[in-house]
């Protein structure tokens, strides 16, 4: 007898289908093994599949893509407090995830979902010609978070003509390369690659906002900053840099749901 399992499909950071970043969200009884939930993401076939389980008060939550288990993800996780807030039954307005980069907290208030996210420590490192030959520009700056490189550039033409040769990108040590500018309409734009973990360009990812918005806080002098991660599918981001902590809000909408059977 086959085990079935609910599947949502969200697009997070978005307003409507078609936008934003999406996401599978697997809600569990109990813990599957890993190489079935890395085997379903892979199936998937999109940037991120999450899977959570009742823990406590609260639930535990992992992400995968279609080829590796990360240790943090914004869009999943804001897909899964969407369909717990809005197909689960939750009650209440706040949620604790227990993740792999300790515990966050999710809210929703006036038809935002708030995620609270450990800020990124970040460094400016040199620009050595080894680090950005993939990409077609060199950057003004270089910076190293705890996962990524943060490459900053001078304009918002810069980031959205980015075209970058993915097979020198996906040698670089990381889990990937955040590029990033003034934006013409928001305080700032941004754009991720991110070919080591099976994806090239994601298309929303809320974990590199844990990067992106120290640095620009620090640059524009403004705790609260609007974003924009230009995409072909775009999302929008209201955040917030609190101490350690990023904030981010945005919508999410469900595209589809289903079921996924296991033998």
């Amino acid at each position: 007898m086959s085990l079935e399992l609910k599947r949502y499909q969200v697009d997070a950071f978005a307003d409507t289908v078609f936008k934003g970043n999406p996401a599978v969200v697997c809600p569990l009884q109990e813990w599957l093994p890993d190489d079935v939930m890395q085997s379903i993401a892979m199936e998937n076939n999109l940037s991120e599949t999450a899977f959570y389980v009742k823990e406590g008060e609260g639930f535990r939550l992992r992400w995968f893509t279609p080829a590796v288990e990360v240790d943090l993800c914004g869009h999943a996780t804001l897909a899964t407090a969407f369909v717990l807030f809005n197909h689960e039954h939750y009650k209440g307005n706040e949620i604790i995830f227990q993740s792999r980069s300790g515990a966050l907290h999710v809210s929703q208030s006036n038809g935002l979902i708030k995620l609270n996210f450990p800020s990124d420590v970040i460094s400016e490192i040199p620009v050595a010609p080894e680090l950005y030959a993939g990409f077609p520009e060199k950057p003004a700056q270089i910076w190293k978070g705890k996962t990524d490189y943060m490459f900053v550039y001078h304009n918002e033409a810069q980031v959205k003509n980015c075209k970058p040769d993915f097979s020198i990108v996906k040698k670089l040590n990381v889990r990937g390369v955040i590029v990033t500018s003034k934006g013409n309409t928001v305080d700032f734009v941004s754009r991720f690659f991110c070919p080591q973990c099976g994806i090239d360009e994601d298309p929303v990812t809320g974990s590199a906002h844990t990067t992106l918005v120290p640095y620009w806080a620090a640059i524009l002098k403004k705790m609260t900053l609007t974003a924009k991660q230009i995409s072909a599918r775009e999302g929008h981001l209201l955040c917030e840099l609190k101490g350690n902590r990023v904030a981010m809000s945005g919508t999410a909408k469900l595209f589809s749901t289903g079921i996924i059977y296991l033998p």
